[in-house]
C-alpha cells in the first residue's frame, strides 16, 4: 500500500512538472533595430520579407527588388479609430525607434518603439492601434539575406528561419501571466495587448493604464488559470494530425478617456513576455506519423504561401501608392 501511494505521488509530481508554465519572449524591440541595407539602414535584416515574388508581370526587375519589408520599429503602423482620422492626427501619429541612454538603470543602450499618437482634443473615447507592417506569419519562413543577394528559403532547403521569438510562440496551452516593459509619461490612457490563437481568433488583455514616470512592468495574471492540476478539468484531445497550437503577436491598442486630456501622447515599449502551459509535452514516439503521411506539411505548406501572398498584396499597394507620390518641394531661399 505504501509503494502504492509512493508511486501515485511521483507521477503527481512529474505531471506537475510537465505542466509547470514556460516562459517565452513574445516580441523584444531590442532585436527589431534597423540595420539593413548596410549605408543607410531602414529595416530589419533577420525579419526581412521579399514579396516582390507575389507582384504582377509588368513590374521590372529593378522594381522587384526594392519590394521589401520588414518587423523594423519604425516599419510598423498606428491606425486611428474612424472618429478620429483627421489629416493632422494621421499624419502626427507614427512610431519611432528610440535608443535608452547610457547609464540608464534598465535597458542600458538597447533599441525601443517609440509611440507617438495625436489624439484629437475634442472630449470623445477614441483609441489607437500599433500594429507591424503586415500580419506577422506563424507558419512562414524569414527570407536570408546572403551578401546582397536574397535567398528564398522555400527555394534553397535549410538556409530560411522562422518568426518564432519575433511575435510567434508555438505549444502554447493555457496563458498564465504576459508582461510588458513600458515607459510612462503621467498620461491617463489605457493600454492592452492583441494575441491571436491557431485557429484566427483575437484576444484583447488591457494591462491598465500609464499614470506613472519611467518604466514599469504592466502585467496581467489569467484568472483562470488553476495551479493544482488536481483541480482541473483532465481532457485527451487527438494528436497527430492537430495543428500546434501558438499565439501571436496582433498589435497594441491605446484608448484615450473621452474626460481625459486629448493632443499629442507618447510612449515606449521594450518587450513582451508570457508565461504559459505547454500544449504538448516532447514525448518521442514510436512511429513518426509526419514521416508517413506529410499532412502537417502540407498544411503548414498552404497557410505559409497564404500569408505570404496576403503580405505581399498589402505592401505591393503601399509600393505603387509610394511610387505615386509628389516630389518634395524644393527649397529656393
Amino acid at each position: 500500500m505504501k509503494r502504492f501511494f509512493l508511486l501515485v505521488t511521483i507521477m503527481l509530481v512529474a505531471l506537475s512538472f510537465g505542466l509547470s508554465a514556460q516562459q517565452s519572449v513574445l516580441i523584444d524591440f531590442s532585436e527589431l533595430a534597423a540595420d539593413w541595407p548596410a549605408d543607410e539602414p531602414r529595416e530589419n535584416e533577420r525579419t526581412l520579407v521579399d514579396f516582390g515574388s507575389v507582384a504582377g508581370a509588368s513590374f521590372t526587375a529593378e522594381q522587384r527588388a526594392q519590394m521589401k519589408t520588414s518587423l523594423g520599429i519604425e516599419s510598423w503602423d498606428i491606425e486611428l479609430a474612424s472618429s478620429s482620422r483627421f489629416v493632422q492626427t494621421v499624419g502626427n501619429s507614427y512610431v519611432r525607434q528610440a535608443r535608452v541612454r547610457e547609464g540608464a538603470a534598465q535597458f542600458e543602450n538597447e533599441a525601443v518603439m517609440g509611440i507617438r499618437v495625436n489624439f484629437p482634443t475634442a472630449a470623445y473615447n477614441s483609441w489607437a492601434m500599433i500594429r507591424p507592417p503586415f500580419e506577422i506569419p506563424a507558419y512562414a519562413d524569414i527570407d536570408v539575406l546572403d551578401g546582397d543577394d536574397l535567398i528564398v528559403p522555400q527555394q534553397e532547403e535549410g538556409r530560411g528561419a522562422k518568426f518564432d521569438g519575433f511575435g510567434v510562440v508555438k505549444n502554447v496551452g493555457v496563458l498564465r501571466d504576459l508582461t510588458v516593459n513600458v515607459y510612462g509619461s503621467n498620461f491617463p490612457h489605457g493600454l492592452s495587448v492583441i494575441l491571436q490563437d491557431e485557429n484566427n481568433v483575437e484576444h484583447e488583455i488591457f494591462l491598465g493604464n500609464l499614470r506613472f514616470d519611467g518604466w514599469r512592468a504592466l502585467e496581467w495574471r489569467n484568472p483562470n488559470y488553476i495551479a493544482d492540476v488536481r483541480n482541473r478539468e483532465l481532457r485527451t484531445f487527438p494528436l497527430y494530425p492537430a495543428m500546434q497550437p501558438m499565439v501571436k503577436l496582433v498589435g497594441f491598442r491605446v484608448y484615450r478617456d473621452a474626460a481625459m486630456q486629448g493632443g499629442d501622447f507618447i510612449t515606449y515599449i521594450k518587450d513582451v513576455n508570457i508565461s504559459y502551459d505547454r500544449a504538448r509535452l516532447d514525448i518521442e514516439r514510436d512511429i513518426d506519423d509526419e514521416e508517413v503521411w506529410g499532412i502537417l506539411q502540407d498544411r503548414e505548406r498552404a497557410r505559409r504561401e497564404a500569408e505570404l501572398r496576403r503580405v505581399g498584396d498589402v505592401q505591393i499597394l503601399r509600393f505603387l501608392e509610394e511610387q505615386r507620390l509628389a516630389p518634395p518641394r524644393e527649397n529656393n531661399n
